[in-house]
Formats: C-alpha cells, sequence, structure tokens
C-alpha cells in the first residue's frame, strides 16, 4: 500500500442508486421517543435515526398498523 495517493485528477463519482437506498424525509416526533431511541442507541452503539428506521422497517415487514383512538 502507498504512503500518499493523488487523487486530485480523479473524477468525483456518485453512485447512481443512492436515491434508491433511503430518502431524506423530515418528521416531527414526540421528545420522548427520541429520549428512548437515543438511549438505544448509547445501548447498541448504533445511531438512533438508524434505529428508528429499523423499527419501521419492521413494522412495514410484518404489516403493522398503529393503534389510533380518537378521545372526545
Amino acid at each position: 500500500m502507498r504512503d500518499h495517493y493523488d487523487l486530485e485528477n480523479m473524477k468525483s463519482w456518485k453512485n447512481p442508486y443512492a436515491k434508491r437506498l433511503k430518502q431524506s424525509v423530515t418528521i416531527r416526533l414526540d421528545s420522548g421517543t427520541v429520549v428512548y431511541f437515543k438511549g438505544l442507541a448509547d445501548e447498541t452503539g448504533m445511531p438512533y435515526q438508524n434505529l428508528i428506521n429499523l423499527y419501521l422497517r419492521d413494522c412495514a415487514a410484518q404489516k403493522k398498523k398503529p393503534k389510533v383512538e380518537w378521545t372526545k
């Protein structure tokens, strides 16, 4: 392996599939939810955004639906 690589003439390369891999979204979450996932992140060493994504992916794979109860 070389000690130095000359990358000045290298063309920038973009992954053509990057947009298919993940989509950036803005979402508002309760502070308690964020605190919970940040705590899990500390335990697992994984970023909390990844943990939220994994949880939502699991819910989608199992076709889970949220329990919504409207109170009057």
